[in-house]
């Protein structure tokens, strides 16, 4: 560190799921290195080993209390895999609706109440568009504003009740099993729930976009964006947040490693997913297909014990080491074929092919701006998508098959979170569980650096930041590290 340098610790953070910390080198105004720490240890692959596989259902949930549904399904997909058994139609569509329920709920919270809250900040007060800001997005408790952010809350507490007739309760829901779902459907109830739907749809349509959700799904290119945007700068929030974004050049902000990775989300019961799976490289403009074989995880800079190389999850370890030296943080480095990869939102629209979001990051790359309008344009995707599932329920036919798992298995199941890919690994010996890993979609964008001193996705998307005089907390540094919207309790399960 030269003598100009200047050390900042950011953090805890207040508005995120679990604890961070970002240790910043600060250089004439400007981030040059960070390091990204999870604070917390909780175990749970080490609680895991030596019990029932089935007892994976009901405790691996508890790992989030706002992504516990994505958790159920990678884990009953796991059990699945190893039991050799597949779902029946109806149990392949209440699982879409659980989980779309849940990552839709967060794409909701996240963008009034985790992000968008930073942006009435006193110091934005000179911009043109900070008094609607504040009037919409003023942190709840505050005095004055939030009256968009209070409607969205509400909005999102009558949308839970959907996991009331689909599971019972949320968070922790425990009807998703590897054979489907342990709740039935009947016609009756599936007519309430499309009331529920179309009841978020209309908040979506009067308060976010401020248009059908179909016409925002259809935007195809930057220009009809900017078209669309044109017609009235501050109607619906979504055009807010295009509006400040372009007076604060988001996109310079936060750049993310070119690579993004999407296992596919919501599974068609005809095979396939609704949203592809691939790896999208923005320099080539390519897809491939994820190789899950050449997932690795180092823990070179984890508060672990190492194996003396990094390790694929179904041979990986967790093994607390607190007094290592190098380490900071209990987070390990997810790499695929040895890359960092980011995850999210972004990742699952350009494996999918949608036009205005690989435009988009051909042009600018994965960035603040781009984060959250990947977000906003997939909120506008799974809405519609929601009610073709609930029509396509065909009540009285099975919603769920009977499921033995082998006393000698390993198997892997994934799935995609609201923040992005999902994995469970795990092994069954002598009929209980030997060995269980977790890879989430935060461990993979708050990796620490790896082995070769690589930093992860949002290690490296900080350097640059500005850092104004007198900051302690960069604004530019949270809304970074917002639009990668961190989960650290599932990050280190």
């Amino acid at each position: 560190m030269s003598e100009s340098s200047t050390r900042l610790l950011v953090g805890p953070f207040n508005r995120v799921e679990g604890d961070l910390e970002v240790q910043l080198t600060v250089e004439h105004g400007q981030v040059q290195r960070a390091e990204v720490t999870a604070t917390m240890y909780r175990g749970f692959e080490q609680i895991l080993p030596g019990r029932d596989p089935l007892d994976a259902l009901v405790i691996v949930p508890r790992i989030c209390g706002i992504c516990s549904v994505s958790q159920s399904v990678a884990a009953a997909r796991a059990l699945a895999d190893a039991a050799g058994a597949v779902p029946p139609p109806n149990g392949e569509l209440v699982t879409n609706l659980m989980l779309a329920c849940e990552n839709t709920a967060d794409h909701l919270a996240h963008f009034y109440l985790f992000f968008m809250p930073d942006f009435t900040r006193e110091v934005y007060a000179g911009r043109p568009w900070f008094g609607e800001a504040l009037r919409r997005f003023a942190a709840l408790g505050s005095q004055g504003g939030g009256e968009h952010a209070r409607a969205a809350t509400a909005a999102r507490q009558r949308w839970f009740t959907l996991m009331g007739t689909l599971g019972g309760k949320w968070p922790h829901t425990q009807s998703i099993t590897p054979g489907g779902s342990s709740r039935a459907i009947d016609a009756a109830e599936r007519i309430r729930l499309l009331a529920k739907v179309r009841e978020f749809r209309s908040f979506l349509e009067t308060t976010l976009y401020a248009e059908p959700l179909e016409e925002v799904a259809g935007l195809r290119s930057e220009a009809e964006l900017q078209a669309w945007h044109a017609q009235d700068p501050m109607r619906g929030d979504l055009r807010l947040f295009l509006t400040l974004s372009a007076d604060l050049q988001l996109e310079r902000l936060g750049q993310g490693p070119g690579r993004t990775l999407s296992v596919g989300a919501y599974r068609r019961p005809t095979g396939g997913h609704e949203l592809a799976a691939g790896v999208w490289d923005a320099a080539t403009a390519t897809l491939a297909v994820p190789d899950m074989a050449s997932i690795t995880e180092d823990a070179t800079h984890a508060w672990l014990a190492e194996a003396g190389q990094a390790l694929h999850p179904s041979e990986g370890r967790t093994e607390p080491q607190t007094d290592k030296p190098g380490a900071y943080t209990w987070n390990k480095a997810p790499r695929l074929a040895g890359q960092v990869v980011e995850t999210g939102a972004i990742a699952r629209q350009l494996a999918d092919g949608h036009p205005l979001l690989r435009e988009a990051v051909a042009r600018s790359g994965a960035n603040v701006h781009t984060r959250v309008l990947a977000r906003l344009i997939e909120l506008a995707r799974i809405v519609p998508l929601m009610e073709h599932w609930l029509i396509a329920i065909t009540p009285r036919e099975a919603f769920h098959v009977p499921v033995h798992v082998p006393d000698e298995a390993q198997a892997c199941g994934t799935t995609e979170a609201a923040r992005g890919s999902l994995g469970h690994w795990l092994s069954v010996r002598g009929g209980k569980l030997s060995a269980y890993q977790i890879v989430a979609p935060t461990s993979w964008n708050f990796s620490p650096r790896d082995a070769a001193g690589t930093p992860g996705a949002l290690e490296a998307a900080l350097v640059g930041a500005p850092v104004r005089p007198g900051e302690t907390t960069p604004v530019a540094v949270q809304h970074i590290v917002r639009s990668f919207d961190p989960c650290m309790v599932c990050t280190v399960h």
